[in-house]
């Protein structure tokens, strides 16, 4: 494994394949369990959003969802543990995409949805995207680097329409482009903002970038697990970053995982 420009390993090969599989037998092996711990907060912010807007299905922006894993655990109940024996169990390895799919899609068919809410995933990978959709996890998407240049007219109205702006460990390698982009794509209407952010990447530009767009930015208590350093050299260059940037580790990632805080926008 190689480390890319920030200090973690590069995974940017597993978001690229035609199915999840890739994907969830690597961060298994990690321990990835953001999207888990995520999930009640994104849900009591949806919840929030829809009493006190009057929004009866609110439409959540997922920046960076790749194969719709928020969007899999926020609508229709999944776990992280049963998406790790359905993409990594002993039984994945003799499937095809399309029998993967059709489990998804029986997943999607089987239930009330637990989140009153449609699903809009934004990425850069046309292949997770893709599978997104086919499954039912993601209601549209749009496949678009917003760090290298503005929406085209379609994405533009598609970014218009959400309520909700959510993301688990993109940004940092996704900026306040990004962010402004989105928010720009709004017009005067303001979506309501919920990103879980890697302690090695500092907020404060995304903060400023919001606060200038009308935005109050809050931090919420606590400190989220996101995965397990995949190599000691991994661990060793993050811990420089950190202390780089002014972040004490101790009893964080000296104990061997990346850290991410919950940071909550809202326009004023």
């Amino acid at each position: 494994m190689h480390v890319d420009t920030t200090g973690k390993i590069s995974l940017d090969h597993i978001y690229t394949r035609s199915d999840p599989r890739a994907y969830f037998s690597t961060l298994r092996g990690l321990d990835y369990r953001i999207p888990e711990l995520a999930k009640p907060h994104f849900s009591r912010l949806i919840a929030e959003y829809r009493e006190e807007n009057g929004v009866s299905v609110p439409t959540v922006l997922d920046i960076g969802c790749s194969y719709g894993i928020n969007a899999a655990l926020l609508k229709y109940g999944a776990t992280m543990d049963l998406l790790y024996d359905r993409y990594s169990g002993s039984d994945a390895h003799g499937q095809t995409r399309d029998t993967l799919l059709a489990r998804d899609r029986e997943l999607v068919r089987s239930g009330e949805p637990a989140n009153h809410a449609r699903f809009l995933g934004l990425d850069a990978s046309d292949s997770a995207l893709s599978y997104a959709l086919e499954a039912g996890f993601l209601d549209d998407a749009v496949h678009a680097d917003l760090e290298d240049g503005d929406p085209n007219e379609l994405q533009r109205e598609q970014l218009a329409e959400t309520d909700l702006v959510i993301s688990t460990g993109c940004l940092g390698y996704v900026t306040e482009k990004t962010i402004s982009r989105i928010v720009e794509a709004h017009g005067t209407r303001r979506p309501w903002m919920a990103h879980f952010v890697l302690r090695m990447f500092p907020f404060e530009p995304i903060a400023e970038c919001l606060t200038g767009a009308g935005y109050r930015t809050v931090r919420r208590d606590g400190h989220f697990r996101q995965r397990r350093f995949a190599t000691t050299e991994e661990r060793s260059l993050v811990l420089d970053r950190l202390s780089d940037i002014g972040v004490d580790p101790s009893g964080l990632e000296t104990n061997g995982w990346l850290y991410a805080q919950l940071y909550i926008s809202r326009p004023l």
